[in-house]
C-alpha cells in the first residue's frame, strides 16, 4: 500500500529529472486512490496493479528498501548479483543502456570474509550523468541475470564513487 509520504518522496526526487532528453514534471494527483476495474470490466489497458508482483521491492511493509530511497544521481547501487556475474559483464550491460561507465566498485559485505568472490553480491557503478543513470536504472532494474535471479538497481546514497 502506498502512502502520501511515498508519493511526496517520489515527487521530491523525480521532479525536473531529465529522462531521454526531456524534463519530467511530477505533480501529486488530486485523487487519494486509484480504482481498479472490477473483474470482467474492460479497462482499456490504463490501469494495472503491481502491488503483489514478486519483483516489487516495496511490497513488504518494514522492508529495509524503504530506508534506501535516494534522489537520482550518476551513481547506482546494484544488488542480488550472483557470484558467476563478472565486473566486465555488468560494465558491458550498463554501457549498452546508460553510456560510458566512469567507475565500478564491488561492495564488501559486512561480517564476511574479504574474499572477492563472496563480496560480489553488491556493487556501485558511476555513469557519466544523472540522466544516463536514470536510463540505466529503468533498463536494468529486474534484469534477469540467471535462473530466478534478478538484478536490483537503485540510486546510491553517494553521488560518486
Amino acid at each position: 500500500m502506498s502512502t502520501p509520504q511515498q508519493a511526496q518522496t517520489a515527487q521530491n526526487h523525480l521532479n525536473k529529472v531529465v529522462f531521454f532528453g526531456k524534463e519530467l514534471h511530477i505533480t501529486l494527483s488530486r485523487h487519494s486512490q486509484v480504482s481498479l476495474p472490477r473483474d470482467g470490466q474492460e479497462d482499456a489497458g490504463l490501469t494495472k496493479d503491481f502491488s503483489q508482483s514478486p519483483l516489487h521491492r516495496f511490497r513488504n511493509p518494514g522492508s529495509h528498501n524503504y530506508q534506501n530511497i535516494y534522489a537520482p544521481s550518476p551513481c547506482v547501487h546494484l544488488s542480488n548479483i550472483p557470484e558467476s556475474i563478472t565486473e566486465e559483464f555488468l560494465r558491458e550491460s550498463f554501457e549498452q543502456v546508460g553510456g560510458a561507465i566512469v567507475g565500478f566498485r564491488w561492495i564488501p559485505l559486512k561480517g564476511e570474509e574479504t574474499d572477492l568472490k563472496k563480496d560480489r553480491r553488491m556493487a556501485l557503478i558511476q555513469l557519466g550523468s544523472t540522466e544516463h543513470a536514470v536510463q540505466a536504472l529503468v533498463a536494468m532494474h529486474n534484469f534477469q541475470l540467471v535462473d530466478k535471479r534478478y538484478l536490483k538497481v537503485s540510486f546510491a546514497k553517494s553521488q560518486s564513487l
